[in-house]
This record gives C-alpha cells, structure tokens and sequence, in this order.
C-alpha cells in the first residue's frame, strides 16, 4: 500500500472497477474447470484478493482464479473419478487449496524466491509472451458464441477448431469488435476508459434489443449472498495423499514461478522492486483465504493486471476496491451480471493480452543478438506447448547455456595507437589506428578457464608472423584463472619463448598475480612477464615513445600526450559504423539551434554544440562536424533569413581554433586532420554534388572578403586547406 497517494488514488479506484468487473466471466469460467460452481469465483475474488492487496510488495499486480491452477485441480478431479460441482467436490478443491498454501508457506520460509535471480530478461518475455497467447487460445473460441479451453497450444488450437460448430455471426462481430475497438483506442485516446464504455454498451443492447435471441451468450444466473467460513476438511487428503500433496505441490510451484516472473516483469517495465520472498506470503495467505472460503487455488492474472495497467493503477488500493466491489456485486448486482455479453467481455480479456505480450523484445533480440532471441523462443515456446513450470525450466537452462557459450566467447580485440592520443585502441572498431610494429596486443575480457582458454590461444597463434617479437596480453577484464589455463599459459609461454618472442600479461588486479603463483605460475611474476601496465611492458621491451607503426614507418605516436577531454575520434568510439549518420544528425541539431539565435550572438557554433544531445565533441570530430554543419546551413528554403556570409566567418574562425588545438597535441594531427578533410570533401563532392559546389562558391567568396578584411585569417585557412591562390 506505499504508493497510495491523493494523486493515484482516482486511477486506481477506477482500475479496481474495471479489474472487478472484467473478473466477473473470469473468475465464474476458471472457478467450473477448477471443479467448483461457477459463484465460488465471485467469492474468491472478494476476501481472498483483499488479503493479497495488504500483503504484496507489488503496487500493481492483480491477483484471484486464474486459468492454470483452475486446469491443474480439476484434471485431478478427473483422475480421481470426481463429479466436477459436486459436493465431494466442493470439499475436495478447498483442500487441494489449503495444501498449496502451505507449500507455498514452506517456500516462503526456505525462501525459494531466489529462483527469480537466475532468470533473464529474454527468459522473461517469453515467458509472460507464452502465457498471454496461451490464455488468448483459451478465451478464442468464446469470441464467437464457444466454450473456453484448457490445455497446451496443440490442444487449444484443436478445440478451437472443434468449437466452430458453434460459430454464432453476432458474437464474432460483438468479440473480434471489441478487441479491434480498445486497441485502436489505446493507441489514439489511451486515458479513455473504452473497456468499461464497451461493457455498458453491451448491457444496453441485451436489455434492449434482446441479443441473446440471436445466438450471443450472457453470463448465467448467480444467487446473491456470501459464502460460509470453514476450515477444509483435511481427511479428504488422507484418501488419496499422493495425489493431492503433489498436486498441491504443483499448484504451489505454478503459482510462484508464474506470479513472481510477471510481477518482477512489471517492476522492471516501470522501475521498482518487489520482494520476492513477500510476495510468495502474499500468495500463501491469499489462498489460505480462498481456501476457509471454499474456494480453489488462486494466481497471479497477467491478463488482468494488464487491465490494470491500461488505465494507470500505482498502488494496491487497486485490488481494495476490486474487492469490494466484487462484494457489492455479490450481495446487490447479481441480476445485472445476467445482462452482460460474454463475447464483449472476452474481447476485453483478449485485448489486454495482446498488450502485455512482448514479441518487440523479441524483435529488438533479433536484431543485436541471435542467442537471447533463440532464450526468448525457447521460454515462449516452452510454455506454449509444455506448460507454465517446463517454460521456465527450459528457459533457465538456455540462460546458464548463454552464460556459458559468453564465457566460452567473451569480448575481446587486437589493439593499436592512434597518433596524438593516448592509450590502446581496437584494430577493427577505428579507421585511423596503428599496429606497433612487431607488437601483438591482445585484449580478453573474461575469466580465463579451461573452456574458453583454447579460444585465446587460437587468437594470439592467429596473429602471430615472422615479425613479431613481442606479445602482449591486456587482461584488465579478466578476474580469475583457474589451473587448466595457467598450465596452458604456461605451454604458450615456452613456445613464444623458443620463437624468440616476449610473453607479457598486463593491467589485471594484482589477485591474478597471486592465483598464478598459487596455481604453480610464480615464474610469470619472478620473470616479469606480468607487468602492470601495457607502456611498462613496451618499455621492458625497448619501445618508447614514439612507437614505431607498421605501414607507415616514418609516422610514429608522438611522446607530447594531450591529457584533457579534447579526446579523438569519439563519435566513432561511441558509435562505431553509424558514426556517419550520427554526426549527420548532429550537424542538423546544430543548424537549427544556429538559425534560431540571433545575428550578433558570439560563441554561435560553440554554444550549439552544446546544445546538441551529445554536447562537446573531440576535435577529430568537431572537424568533420563543422564540414556537414556548413552544408545543412547552406539550405536558402529552410533558413532564409541567415546571413550566411557571418556564420561562414564563424565557421572559419572555428577551425583556426581547432586547427591550434590540435597542432598542440602533434603535427602528426594536423597531417592526419587534413587527410581526413580532403576525404569528406570527395565524398560530399560525389554523393551531392550541387551541395560541395555551394559550398566551395561561398569559401571562394568568403576567402575574397577575408583578404580584404582579415588577411591573416585568410593566411592561416589557405594553410589550413593547402590553398594555391586560384583555388577555390
């Protein structure tokens, strides 16, 4: 209850509403396939759910009869030769009851809720995926004038068919309309209560046009009045023990898997908590009450906290007021229920469904990583064609599998330099880095043991050629070793060493220097081949700065090392192959804030920069970045009234500022800087044409009046650009 405030409390008393009312076909359904009749699933949404509200640390979720609990008991029903409503009924499903609250005290004590804690995001989104289109199957076939169905996907795609003969047009139209009309209405007008809007409707047109001579089914007649309170009747389990304690235990372990992964679903949708431990209390005294009451098992709704969630429920005053709503329901509006169309009612269970369902998470692991989506199918499927408990099951299986095919595969990269900058860059994630020459560096980012240790093995011997003569080992990732890799470390070191090649291990915390000596590797630390940085190990090796480069020799990385935020190359560090289109979007932020300030403003470029979502940028980048800002300014539609020639000087001024900049950090820069132009020119000059010769016009322009005006800064940018004077 922390959330109830003044400021939620009116979206939760309608949820709560709405939740009750749309509980009602629900609850009377699943109570009859449970084995009880169909009124116990009024009663064991008043009291039963209250208890729920008081206890659960969720502001949010929605408890009462659900469909897989309801399909457990009374298939059990059914093997013990058990009337479904009858007496011996009505006395055998409130034991069961009682049976799985206290399994699920049990759990509670043992605090079995750390199960959640091994459970993934991809597990958990086919799983929640799973049972929503689990429950759609079950509610189809009443879309049109059918019966719900229990089961599997198979069984449920069978019974479906098998209901056609039931097929009733009106009822199709009333139910498939109803999903249509809220999910439209979610997109286009998502505050508007339409489900409860649909259900009057309904009401009204039963009342008077009398739908129900055509075909379409009404909810059935229910006496009003509260149920009794007694303690179940527990000799019924010592008839068939085994059976109703291994049920209870099933109902109890679908209840808490089921619950607690949806619950913690929506904590992490709308970051919050839930205790696991708590809620499995929640779920303990919850049916404990349904069970004094008569009633069956009760689980977490995901159908119906879905509801819930469409019109803005924060905290448990939710299920308060469904529960007493029900209660006015039971005692007062009985007779109104009769009038109430089962097909506009389904349709409104559906169409939440279709909302907690999370196939764009799946979409999204497509896209970035093909062994989550492949955790994602496998929960969903799991519980499509085995049931809630093999779902999760199968799922955190494959979760320990990708937890080992990463180990097994961690991240890892080649490094190099880049002039002017300090530090080691991957070979193949920046255009401009340099190999040293006759250095391999590597870097693996993981613990280091027996299956993944051939991989890094494989990698270095992959990389090795005859000039190699030093090879060093970046293990500022890897936290631990164990034996098998050590004796493998030990192996490689003593090839390398007959190859004439230097072995070095850097950048690791000094607990792998002690589990290397512990594992019988202490010749490492006494031989200095582990060394605590990747310049101390080139500096053992005889390499200072300047480092030698391959494929440019007479480049080398200069020792003068700029130590501010002027990083290069970033954008391409952040975003790797879609730094162009990036900067692209950068450049378009900056000319909009630019043709919004006003003429005399100074700072223009620098104070858009800032504006921009990335903020300041390296100078590498802010070089590249003023070449498209130029373009997208030189659009006469789109700001008319810019006085381009100003902007052009401020431009240019900005450039003699970077070009200062870097010129500081080394002349190796500025070589590189005007490479780099030079290739952004030919680009622009071949993918838009019109736009380069534009812009050349106005620097040809520019360039005249600088002459006159600032011969000096005219000097300084034909340097910049190697100019000839009849350029343009």
């Amino acid at each position: 209850m922390k959330n109830v405030s003044l400021k939620n409390i009116q979206k939760d008393i309608v949820s709560g509403i709405i939740v009750a009312l749309v509980s009602i076909p629900i609850s009377m359904g699943y109570s009859q396939i449970a084995g009880l009749p169909a009124v116990y699933g009024l009663y064991c949404s008043i009291l039963p759910v209250l208890i729920y509200g008081f206890v659960t640390s969720s502001p949010q979720f929605v408890f009462g009869v659900d469909a897989t609990p309801a399909a457990l008991v009374g298939g059990t029903l059914a093997t013990l030769g058990i009337v479904s409503g009858s007496e011996e009924a009505k006395a055998v499903v409130p034991a069961i009851t009682l049976v799985a609250a206290l399994w699920l005290l049990l759990f509670f004590f043992i605090k079995a809720g750390r199960i959640v804690n091994y459970i993934s995001t991809p597990v958990m989104g086919g799983f929640i995926s799973g049972i929503g289109v689990t429950i759609i199957l079950m509610q189809a076939a009443k879309l049109f004038g059918g019966n719900a169905g229990t089961g599997e996907a198979i069984q449920l795609v069978m019974h479906i068919a098998g209901e056609f003969g039931s097929f009733n047009l009106l009822s199709a139209v009333l139910g498939v309309g109803t999903v249509v009309i809220i999910l439209v209405a979610k997109k286009f007008i998502p505050k508007f209560p339409m489900s409860v809007l649909l259900m009057v409707l309904g009401a009204l047109a039963t009342a008077i046009f009398h739908i129900d001579r055509f075909g379409v089914k009404l909810l059935p007649h229910v006496d009003k009045g509260l149920p009794g309170f007694s303690i179940p009747d527990m000799s019924v389990v010592l008839k068939n023990p085994s059976e109703i304690i291994l049920l209870g235990l099933s109902v109890a372990g679908v209840v808490m898997a089921q619950t607690l992964l949806a619950a913690n679903n929506y904590a992490n949708k709308y970051g919050y908590k839930v205790s696991n431990n708590r809620e499995i209390l929640a779920y303990a005294a919850a049916n404990a009450a349904s069970a004094v009451i008569g009633g069956c098992p009760l689980n977490g709704s995901v159908s119906r906290t879905g509801i819930a969630d469409q019109f803005g429920c924060k905290s448990q005053f939710m299920s308060i007021t469904a529960s007493l709503t029900m209660l006015l329901i039971v005692l007062f509006g009985t007779p109104v229920l009769e009038y109430l169309p089962v097909p506009i009612l389904t349709g409104i269970v559906v169409a939440a469904l279709i909302g907690i369902t999370e196939f764009g998470l799946a979409v999204k692991l497509w896209k970035t990583d093909h062994t989550e989506f492949a955790i994602f199918v496998g929960a969903f499927l799991g519980v499509l064609l085995f049931g809630t408990i093999y779902g999760v099951v199968i799922g955190v299986i494959l979760s320990f599998i990708a937890v080992i095919v990463k180990a097994v595969e961690p991240p890892r990269a080649f490094l190099g330099v880049i002039p002017g900058q300090e530090g080691f860059y991957s070979l193949n994630r920046y255009s401009n880095v340099k190999k040293i020459k006759g250095v391999v560096i590597y870097r693996f980012n993981g613990a280091l043991f027996f299956a993944n240790i051939n991989t890094f093995i494989d990698d270095i011997e992959k990389n090795l050629d005859d000039n190699t003569k030093w090879v060093i080992v970046d293990a500022g990732g890897v936290g631990s070793i164990d034996v098998t890799a050590v004796d493998r470390l030990m192996a490689l070191y003593k090839v390398l060493e007959k190859k004439g090649i230097r072995f070095y291990i850097t950048e690791h915390e000094h607990t792998l220097n002690d589990q290397l000596r512990e594992f019988g590797a202490g010749e490492f630390v006494e031989k200095g081949v582990v060394r605590r940085t990747i310049p101390l190990a080139l500096r053992d090796a005889g390499l200072d700065r300047p480092y030698p480069v391959d494929e440019e020799e007479e480049q080398a990385v200069s020792g003068e090392v700029h130590e501010d935020n002027e990083r290069l190359a970033e954008i391409e560090w952040a975003f790797g192959e879609d730094a162009d289109e990036w900067l692209e979007k950068m450049a378009a932020e900056m000319a909009d804030e630019i043709g919004s300030v006003k003429k005399d403003e100074k700072n223009v470029i620098v104070d858009a920069e800032k504006h921009a979502a990335w903020g300041r940028i390296g100078l590498f980048d802010e070089n590249e970045l003023l070449e498209r800002l130029e373009m997208h300014l030189f659009d006469d539609k789109k700001y008319p009234n810019l006085d381009i020639d100003d902007i052009e000087k401020r431009i240019d001024e900005r450039r003699v500022v970077v070009e200062k900049k870097l010129a500081q950090i080394n002349p190796d820069a500025i070589q590189m800087l005007k490479e780099h132009r030079k290739q952004i020119l030919d680009r622009m000059k071949l993918h838009n044409p019109y736009a380069y010769e534009h812009m050349m016009e106005q620097k040809k322009k520019h360039y005249e009046h600088l002459k006159k005006k600032d011969p000096e800064l005219a000097q300084k940018l034909k340097n910049f650009y190697n100019l000839s004077d009849d350029d343009k």
